[in-house]
């Protein structure tokens, strides 16, 4: 069966809850095939159906977390995300078992009806996201119609590429440098590379965290475009890697990401649904723990050399792909950029 996604077939609002029934389907014309119907508390969900679900739905707290200071260690309410320096020489950005969850997917990476699917679909909006950010610029004093490719990208948490050789087949692409720690799936990026061969010289692959990276010395040695796509809330601590970035962007270049708003709407859709109930994302790919609000970015940047935030936030429409929804930036996933100061 080919799965478009989830499809709701039935909504009933109810005096204390919201009543939906869920189903998937193998045509965008037919009927959905499975019907599931799940009975939604506002707060606090209560299931019905398996204990493994009810496991899950018990573990959702009546109220969202809200992130605090450093702690010396780790909390349940959120990921760390502080303007506070915290990391250090022994810093890594590499979670095992992010590696090897990922290892596990890296067959599939460029099979467009596989686990990474979702991310074939979006990529589109990913550079309508970035080029939105890159028109808001002041244009330059003597434009030129024949101006050579000029822009330079690091792709960090690249994995198998699908981002990565997109930017470096579009017109204005100078080069692209893409990392990535986990082998295999880096090795089935390469190997997709290698069969177009435009992509020689304007495409750099490297198995590596950003940490390990050489910083650029020189601002035209540093990118126009740092592109963070689907990381942060891989990251146990998400602001000891934002703070190492700034190097890498050049003044007046862009540090683009997209993530997962910590509302109880995106555990429900990308944790219960899209993972436990109809599969079309491969169960442990999310932790709702390290999802980051847009506001806590806001704030987290602020007062740090960056300016110009810019969100967009998105849905996933079953059959038609991602759309961009003004404010859903603030229940589920949105793509977030902001510009270094000049």
């Amino acid at each position: 069966m080919q799965l478009h996604g989830i499809v709701i077939s039935r909504f009933h609002q109810l005096p204390s809850s919201i009543e939906l029934t869920l189903g998937r389907r193998a045509d965008p014309q037919t009927r959905p095939s499975t019907d599931i119907t799940v009975r939604l508390h506002p707060l606090m969900p209560a299931p019905s159906w398996t204990s493994t679900t009810a496991a899950r739905l018990a573990r959702l707290p009546t109220s969202l977390p809200r992130l605090q200071p450093p702690r010396t260690a780790p909390s349940h309410h959120g990921p760390k995300l502080s303007s506070r320096r915290r990391w250090s020489s022994t810093f890594s950005s590499v979670n095992p078992d992010e590696v090897s969850h990922f290892n596990a997917l890296a067959g599939e990476w460029w099979d467009p009806h596989g686990s990474s699917r979702l991310l074939h679909l979006m990529n589109p909006l990913r550079h309508d996201f970035i080029q939105s950010c890159l028109r808001s610029e002041p244009p330059p004093a003597t434009p030129s119609v024949t101006a050579p490719p000029s822009l330079a990208y690091l792709d960090i948490g690249c994995g198998g590429g699908i981002f990565a050789e997109s930017a470096a087949r579009l017109p204005t692409t100078r080069s692209v440098t893409a990392v990535d720690p986990t082998p295999s799936v880096l090795a089935v990026a390469k190997a997709h590379a290698r069969k177009d061969p435009s992509l020689a010289g304007r495409l750099t692959y490297k198995q590596t965290a950003v940490e390990h990276l050489e910083v650029p010395q020189r601002d035209q040695d540093r990118y126009d475009v740092v592109t963070l796509f689907e990381v942060i809330e891989h990251i146990d601590e998400p602001a000891a890697l934002l703070d190492r970035l700034k190097p890498f962007v050049k003044p007046g270049g862009w540090l683009v990401m997209s993530t997962i708003a910590r509302t109880w709407l995106s555990w429900f859709t990308t944790n219960l649904v899209a993972e436990d109930l109809l599969r079309i994302v491969p169960r442990g790919t999310h932790d709702w723990n390290k999802y980051i609000n847009e506001h806590e970015l806001r704030r987290y940047f602020a007062g740090k050399g960056w300016e110009s935030p810019r969100v967009m936030g998105v849905v996933y429409v079953p059959g038609l792909g991602w759309k961009e929804v003004r404010g859903s930036e603030h229940v589920g996933n949105y793509f977030f950029a902001v510009r270094r100061e000049q």
